[in-house]
């Protein structure tokens, strides 16, 4: 097994980059300084399901519909929504008042326009898609979606709380093709993006819209009022854990998103320090294999690799001894929530002791000739590096031909979009983690789906997974929905679209901050000093 990283003795006693240095201005003046996960190098929230992007995401702009923790849509751009009698047509009203950062008004075509283009890659929007004949508009306040038929879900969907979220950019923004990052950052959220003080690797930064009109309710998730108490916020980039926790404890940053769980002890005495789950749901690590590409098109290794997995082995190594932090999950639902299931042989090849023998004869069997294995892997990501070393350490002990590429995490999330073969610059395995509630219904379930390279990275494909999600879509009842989707994971185990590694807790630490909302993410609102 992979050691985890040893660390210096004292967190404190790391050097911290000039650039951190405090101004010397009053407290009530001072930005409100954040370490994010990784360093962020794709702007576009549409084109990708990396959540650091996501949580970029959420300063800048807003959606139509969110959801808090009973995960029901409740208007948020929107006033509200009428169905016709037909079920075919529906109407959703914006609120009075929403502006873009540059000043324009926010209009029903602008957000047509986005959900259009966020339909096309989202995984629950493309089903929403399948469903609407048009995305378009009665006036410039009311977006107007005709149906081919009544699809019940569809507010859920425009509601979604996770990568990737319908979030609302002005038409000619949101005219740009699907696939193509957009050029131009512009939203009309609580924060707006200040691309001339943006440096990548190094800082993102961000100022209040003035102009942003909150609702009234209380803040919940997504929900309510989005109140920005600060003028300006800056992300830090640190990927070194021990420069970054030095920084928060000498007030040079007042947030970490994701400490390294190592140095928690040493944060929690600190005074004036919060430490708390970030996602009550936790989170679920994965290797997701390239289906286009040798050698991993191949079901009977990928099958060897899954009998291979010992879940503890990269627990361990990401998050420690402490059981209280993690457990296995032998399926691609999580523990806790309502479809986790361990059923079926793909489940059953995880469970048990290793036979390393027994999985080394499969590797043989399945006709693997010694083709490289490139596994793209982030330096920088405290959370998802270790999952990449063990994988490497694994294979190499399984005599397969492995080669660990590590870079950042912008540079993993760029290259995983290439289809092409490792010798002209793909991949073959690549780790991450999902949050729990991301993976909770078939249809939001990126490792379920089967829809080849119109899916998700790794672009797993199987014509029974989709028709399975059709069936959980129409299924009249709950107990026909429980089934479909059970079957619907029984198959992507079964056909190992994903391995999952074991479920992970991930805690966040801030200082001296009050008003930190519970969610799925480190949501920049209603936060201030305490």
């Amino acid at each position: 097994m992979i050691k985890r990283r040893s660390l210096l003795a004292s967190a404190a006693a790391a050097p911290v980059a000039a650039s951190l240095a405090a101004p010397a201005i009053a407290q009530a003046q001072r930005p409100l300084r954040f370490i994010p996960q990784a360093n962020l190098t794709v702007l576009d929230p549409v084109v990708t399901t990396a959540a650091v992007t996501q949580n970029h995401g959420y300063y800048i702009y807003d959606t139509l519909y969110a959801v808090g923790a009973d995960q029901v849509p409740k208007p948020q751009m929107a006033e509200g929504h009428t169905v016709s009698d037909d079920g075919r047509t529906v109407r959703i009203r914006l609120r009075e008042g929403l502006r873009f950062h540059d000043g324009e008004p926010v209009r029903a075509q602008d957000a047509a326009a986005s959900l259009a283009r966020w339909a096309k890659r989202d995984v629950f929007g493309q089903i929403a898609d399948t469903r609407v004949d048009s995305w378009g508009v009665a006036d410039d306040r009311t977006i107007e979606i005709k149906l081919k038929r009544p699809f019940a879900l569809l507010m859920d969907a425009i509601a979604k709380p996770t990568a990737n979220v319908g979030l609302v950019m002005p038409e000619r923004i949101a005219k740009t093709d699907p696939f193509t990052p957009v050029t131009e950052t512009i939203g009309s959220g609580p924060y707006r993006f200040v691309r001339d003080e943006f440096v990548p690797g190094s800082r993102v930064v961000y100022a209040k819209n003035q102009n942003y009109v909150p609702r009234q309710e209380p803040p919940e998730w997504q929900t309510g009022a989005k109140v920005a108490h600060f003028e300006r916020i800056e992300w830090q980039i640190i990927p070194d854990p021990a420069t970054a926790a030095a920084a928060l404890q000498n007030n040079e940053v007042d947030w970490w998103e994701q400490p390294l769980v190592d140095l928690l002890p040493t944060l929690a005495r600190v005074r004036g320090m919060t430490i708390a789950p970030l996602d009550q749901t936790n989170y679920l690590g994965i290797i997701r294999f390239n289906h286009l590409q040798p050698p991993f098109n191949n079901l009977k290794l990928r099958q060897a690799i899954q009998m291979a997995v010992n879940q503890e082995d990269y627990m361990q190594a990401n998050v420690g001894t402490d059981r209280s932090l993690w457990s296995t999950n032998y399926s691609l639902f999580t523990r806790g929530l309502p479809l986790y299931d361990e059923a079926g042989p793909g489940a059953a090849r995880m469970m048990g002791p290793r036979n390393l023998d027994a999985a080394r004869r499969a590797v043989q069997e399945s006709g693997y000739r010694g083709e490289k294995i490139v596994i793209i892997n982030p330096t920088d990501f405290a959370t998802i590096a270790p999952l990449g070393r063990v994988t490497h350490d694994l294979f190499r002990r399984l005599g397969l031909n492995s080669d660990l590429v590590e870079t950042d995490w912008g540079t993993v999330v760029q290259r995983r979009a290439s289809k092409e073969p490792v010798e002209r610059g793909g991949w073959s395995v690549f780790h991450t983690w999902w949050p729990g509630i991301s993976l909770i219904t078939p249809v939001a379930n990126n490792l379920l789906r089967g829809a080849g390279e119109a899916g998700w990275f790794g672009w797993f494909s199987s014509a029974k997974n989709e028709a399975l999600l059709q069936e959980w879509i129409d299924a009249p009842n709950p107990a026909a929905a429980r089934a479909a989707a059970l079957a619907m994971n029984a198959e992507a185990m079964e056909q190992v679209s994903t391995v999952p590694l074991g479920l992970f807790q991930i805690r966040t630490a801030y200082r001296g901050l009050t008003g930190v909302l519970p969610g799925t993410a480190p949501y920049p609102w209603n936060v201030r000093r305490a």
